[in-house]
């Protein structure tokens, strides 16, 4: 890589803060494999490929990145298949609830994490690769 990496380091405590996370987040693709919920230190984890946005210019990039939810006392999801190991999941959105935080996946897929009171913090982990394309979504627009 020519471009010098900084990688980022965010937490989020309230909604605005969500917002933020949620931006850099987008279109992170996560593996099943990757995801999973700690109930006795309340903590729901995953490691997710990340779309670096704040970095999109000539030289497109991701990177690995830890997301950490802190105070996740239940988690509930939808139309997302456990069993199939190979699972890939496009993460669009990151949204804050009056019970918790609901993670938005592509395909109708979601998680509810139950969490009154919450907190997320996001690190990025290992150096970036060049990434093929940036992503798009279709808008029903011609």
């Amino acid at each position: 890589m020519t471009e010098e990496f900084s990688p980022i380091r965010l937490r989020a405590e309230d909604a605005e803060d969500l917002k933020i996370v949620s931006a850099c987040l987008q279109d992170a693709i996560v593996p099943i494999t990757e995801i999973g919920w700690l109930p006795e230190s309340q903590s729901f984890v995953m490691v997710v490929n990340r779309f670096r946005w704040e970095a999109a210019g000539p030289a497109l990039t991701r990177t690995n990145c830890a997301v950490t939810v802190r105070g996740v006392t239940a988690v509930k999801r939808r139309a997302i298949d456990l069993a199939n190991r190979a699972l890939l999941l496009d993460l669009l959105a990151i949204t804050p609830g009056p019970e918790g935080i609901d993670l938005i996946f592509a395909g109708e897929g979601a998680i509810h994490l139950t969490a009154p009171r919450w907190r997320c913090l996001i690190e990025d982990i290992g150096e970036p690769w060049p990434a093929e394309a940036t992503p798009r979504h279709e808008t029903g627009a011609d």
